[in-house]
């Protein structure tokens, strides 16, 4: 399929989870609604806009499990969960239970609201390897105390690539009257969702990942009964609407004044893309792709991989541990000497290769990054032997 996507043929893309990568027939659409856009504007915006995003809701809500009107748009997951962690109402000496793998740009975000607030943002260690889901519930959950007041994780880790048992833990904050707040940044696309199932109270996630649309295309999904709870980062017309739709939460958050929402409506050409291309068996391919790749980089390093060699753990994305290296250098070197983009991450001091397929990816993708791996290698031990 790599000729349907727009990536640069002269580069070794096993990057997919930074930012994605659109297929044309779906890039084709987005500039076809920008241009529809600019034709009339004040046709689009002024008369079909609220159709026009309630059926890409609705397209969207199909693939995720949820009901239109429990979710709004948002041009990326960082951005949804920051709508929620402004707006929940923290008190001094609350605490919100995070773990030692979330992206660091959360990290951040919680840090800053807690800040405020007077909370605390606890960052609970979950050690690896991981051999269990209920080994990982029950290390996440050694640091609920009496003042936690909320959960927040993701459904699959940026620096590590796991996908964390969130059902259970989700289960287990409703019991314990704790608020839930899932970083789905990587599932959408990536693993099967059914968000009303989970019954997270909030989760935010990206369609411009693995989803394939265009750049700037995200959402956040707010169970019913605390959507009150939930503040709009902009305040605009559809605060104390004069036509109010069937959600209130849906009128505060949509309409944030002009805005190109090309990406958004192109969400429903990406979808079509999937389901026509069959991508229940495109993901099967990329996950085996993938544990060809992780069995040759750990036969490479000779280091334990992270999680059991299972889809319970990973799909189409997984990190593998590296010697100790100097991993901006080696990032830089495997790009600009073998034109192989792929993320060298540090995650608690252990540098990690974290690959993603995707359907433009083929064994040649993975032979490249492991011969580039080795060539570095070898080069490092032989100028550590001479000095």
């Amino acid at each position: 399929m790599r000729d349907l996507f727009l990536l640069d043929p002269d580069v070794v893309f096993l990057n997919h989870g930074s930012f994605g990568a659109c297929p044309r027939p779906v890039f084709d659409a987005y500039q076809a609604w920008q241009r529809e856009l600019e034709r009339q504007p004040v046709e689009f915006l002024g008369r079909r806009f609220a159709a026009l995003m309630h059926a890409a809701r609705q397209a969207l809500g199909a693939v995720l499990g949820a009901d239109a009107d429990d979710l709004v748009y948002v041009p990326n997951a960082t951005t949804g969960l920051n709508v929620v962690a402004r707006s929940l109402p923290l008190q001094p000496g609350d605490e919100v239970l995070s773990t030692d793998h979330e992206y660091g740009a959360l990290d951040r975000t919680w840090r800053f609201v807690c800040g405020k607030r007077g909370a605390r943002y606890v960052r609970q260690p979950v050690p690896l390897p991981v051999t269990s889901a209920q080994e990982v519930v029950e290390a996440v959950w050694a640091g609920v105390t009496a003042r936690t007041r909320v959960l927040f994780l993701s459904h699959i880790t940026s620096p590590t690539a796991i996908i964390f048992p969130v059902a259970e833990l989700v289960r287990r904050a409703r019991a314990a009257g704790i608020l839930s707040v899932v970083d789905g940044a990587h599932a959408p696309g990536q693993i099967p969702l059914d968000l009303d199932a989970l019954g997270a109270d909030f989760y935010a996630g990206n369609a411009h990942k693995w989803l394939l649309a265009p750049k700037g295309a995200a959402f956040l999904h707010v169970r019913r009964d605390v959507q009150h709870l939930v503040e709009p980062l902009v305040v605009s017309w559809g605060w104390e609407s004069d036509q109010p739709s069937a959600s209130r939460f849906v009128d505060y958050h949509e309409w944030q004044g002009t805005r190109d929402i090309a990406a958004f409506l192109a969400v429903p050409e990406a979808i079509r893309f999937m389901e026509t291309h069959d991508w229940p068996a495109v993901r099967r391919s990329c996950h085996a792709l993938l544990r060809e790749a992780r069995q040759r980089v750990t036969a490479l390093t000779g280091l334990p991989p992270l999680t059991p060699d299972s889809p319970a753990w990973f799909a189409q994305m997984a990190a593998f541990p590296l010697p100790p290296c100097d991993a901006e250098a080696l990032k830089r070197r495997l790009y600009d000497t073998y034109r192989v983009e792929v993320p060298i991450v540090v995650w608690n001091g252990r540098p990690l290769v974290r690959v993603s397929v995707q359907a433009y990816n083929t064994p040649a993708d993975v032979t490249a990054l492991v011969e580039a791996l080795a060539a570095l290698q070898i080069e490092r031990q032989v100028r550590d032997h001479r000095s």
